[in-house]
């Protein structure tokens, strides 16, 4: 599928047959997500990608929300779906945000491995479980806590410690929900943004 820009030229907004298949398989409105991630690609080569799925329950509500992360040679991709109620309006509505952010502007790619039993631990399992985290100073978070000077019956105040964390995105993808195929591609999307954001 294609459209006319005011300029005349025309862009391809169709998607590789593995990222199509994949945001088909998540089930959100994929023919709405398949449009918005075709139309900020643009018709860039597709390095690797990861594609998420995800339903919270908010009191009585059901919300259903989907991630697609598109590595490109130039930049990384971020999509988003979600679910949107409007109390004044009874039809269903969803939003779709796109961000495209330069591979030289990521500053951090992290890779959180959870593993069960680690005594039984063999080389190569990696894990039933992983997160994977990306900064680029769109958001940042501080957590600060009292501070201590570790003497259990002091009561002075110590003022606060805290961290400053940048994940602009979090994505946990577990073999048990998502299957160990999601597993292994969020891992390999992983490492090769690591590697192209190395260079």
């Amino acid at each position: 599928m294609s459209f006319s820009s005011r300029s005349g030229s025309a862009r391809d907004l169709s998607l590789p047959a593995a990222l199509a298949r994949d945001i088909e398989q998540a089930g959100y409105y994929p023919a709405l997500v398949c449009d918005v991630v075709g139309n900020s690609l643009a018709g860039d080569e597709v390095v690797s990608h990861v594609v998420h799925q995800e339903t919270t329950f908010d009191h009585d509500t059901v919300r259903r929300h989907v991630t697609v992360l598109v590595l490109t040679p130039t930049r990384l991709l971020v999509a988003h779906a979600d679910d949107h109620t409007d109390d004044g309006n009874p039809v269903a509505t969803a939003t779709a945000t796109t961000e495209s952010v330069p591979l030289s502007g990521i500053r951090g790619v992290m890779l959180t491995h959870v593993v069960a039993e680690p005594e039984r631990y063999r080389p190569g399992g990696l894990g039933h479980e992983v997160t994977v985290t990306i900064g680029w100073g769109s958001v940042s978070r501080v957590d600060l806590l009292p501070a201590t000077c570790g003497d259990p019956n002091c009561d002075a105040d110590h003022g606060y410690e805290g961290t400053l964390t940048a994940d602009d995105i979090s994505v946990r993808i577990s073999a048990v929900a998502d299957g160990d195929a999601a597993l292994r591609q969020a891992m390999a999307f992983a490492h090769a943004l690591q590697m192209s954001t190395a260079r």
